[in-house]
C-alpha cells in the first residue's frame, strides 16, 4: 500500500495560518565522530534559515575539539556545550533544544551533510501543512541511493517479523504485510505522510518538541527517534517526507565499535517494546521478543566486529571518502 500524499497546495498559494518565522536551531550530538563533524556543522551554518547551531560534545578527540572551537570563534552562531560527559543521544538532544530560541529545531546527526536549500524547502512544507509535527527529507548514502531507515513504518512486534522474515513477499499488496523500512519501495514524487522517520534529520516546531516532552532519556542510543514518532502518532499529528530535498548521511565515521552500537540498539528496542506494547502483548511474549533480540546480537557479534576491524585497517581515517557536490 502506497503512503498517502499530502496536499500542500500550489506553490504560489497563500499558506494556511499559523505560519512560523523561518528560523531554526540545529542541534548536533557528537561522540567520537571524527573530521566529518566539521563538514556537518560547517554545512549547517551556510543556511540562512539557521540562526544557531548547538553542538553537544559528548566526547571528541583533542584535534576535533580544537577545530570546532576555532569554528565557534569565527562564527558565534555555533554554541558548543561540553562537560556533561557522554550522556547519550536523547539527553544530548534535550540539552541542545534548551538553547533553541527559534520557532523550529532541527535534530541533525553529526555525520549528516545538509545540501543547499534543504532547510528552506522544509520551511515551505511546514507553511503549507502547519499542523505537521515533524518533517524529514530524502536521506542518501554517499552513492546517492536512499538510505535505510529514512522513511519507515512504525516499529511493532509484527512489522519487525515482516521485515526480518520478508513476509511481505507472501502478500505484497496487503496493508498488514508492509515492510518496516521503505527505502526499497517505489520512490516518492511528492510530499507524503509517513509513520516514522530517522533522527538523522528531524525538523519540528520547537513547541511541538517541548509539548511531546522531548526525547525519552531512558534510551541511551538508538530507537529514541522511533519512540518520538510513536508519540506523534498517538497524538494524531502527521509526519511529512519531502522527496525533492536531500542530505548526505555518511555513516561509519565514528570510532565507536559497531558491537557497542548494536548493544545499545538492542537494549533500546527491548525498552521500546515494553513501553508501548505491554498493554497489548502478554509479558511472556515481550520477554520472548527480548530474548530474540539479544540472541540475534550474539549471533552477529563476531562478524560485525571483524568487519569493522577490517574496514578500519583498509580505510584508515576515511580520507578517501568523497561527498557528492
Amino acid at each position: 500500500m502506497r503512503p498517502r500524499p499530502v496536499d500542500t497546495g500550489p506553490a504560489d498559494a497563500t499558506p494556511r495560518s499559523p505560519v512560523r518565522v523561518h528560523a531554526c536551531t540545529v542541534v548536533v550530538v557528537s561522540y567520537r565522530t571524527g573530521p566529518v563533524l566539521l563538514e556537518s556543522v560547517g554545512a549547517a551554518l551556510k543556511h540562512d534559515g539557521v540562526k544557531r547551531v548547538v553542538l553537544i560534545d559528548n566526547g571528541n578527540s583533542a584535534e576535533t575539539r580544537a577545530a570546532i572551537d576555532a569554528l565557534a570563534e569565527a562564527d558565534h552562531r555555533l554554541i558548543v556545550v561540553r562537560g556533561q560527559g557522554n550522556v547519550g543521544f536523547s539527553k544530548g538532544c534535550n540539552l541542545g533544544v534548551r538553547h533553541a530560541k527559534t520557532p523550529y529545531v532541527l535534530l541533525l546527526n553529526p555525520d549528516c551533510i545538509l545540501r543547499p536549500g534543504v532547510v528552506n524547502r522544509v520551511f515551505s512544507a511546514f507553511d503549507n501543512t502547519p499542523n505537521a509535527a515533524m518533517v524529514t527529507v530524502r536521506i542518501e548514502n554517499l552513492d546517492g541511493s536512499e538510505q535505510r531507515g529514512g522513511r519507515r513504518n512504525l516499529m511493532t512486534p509484527w512489522t519487525c517479523l515482516v521485515e526480518l522474515f520478508r513476509l511481505d513477499k507472501l502478500m505484497p499488496n496487503h496493508p498488514h504485510f508492509q515492510r518496516l523500512n521503505l527505502n526499497e519501495t517505489e520512490p516518492l514524487d511528492s510530499i507524503t505522510a509517513v509513520q516514522c522517520i530517522s533522527g538523522a534529520f528531524m525538523m519540528m516546531p520547537t513547541e511541538t518538541y517541548n509539548d511531546l516532552g522531548g526525547m525519552d532519556e531512558d534510551y541511551f542510543l538508538h530507537v529514541e527517534d522511533v519512540d518520538l514518532c510513536m508519540r506523534v502518532a498517538k497524538a494524531g499529528r502527521p509526519i511529512l517526507y519531502v522527496p525533492d530535498a536531500a542530505v548526505t548521511h555518511v555513516k561509519g565515521t565514528s570510532r565507536v565499535s559497531p558491537f557497542t552500537v548494536e548493544w545499545h540498539k538492542s537494549v533500546s528496542a527491548t525498552k521500546y517494546f515494553r513501553k508501548h506494547f505491554r498493554p497489548q502483548y502478554p509479558d511472556l511474549i515481550l520477554r520472548i521478543i527480548s530474548m530474540a533480540i539479544f540472541a540475534r546480537l550474539a549471533y552477529r557479534a563476531v562478524p560485525i566486529t571483524l568487519a569493522w576491524i577490517a574496514e578500519r585497517l583498509r580505510s584508515g581515517s576515511g580520507a578517501n571518502r568523497r561527498l557528492p557536490d
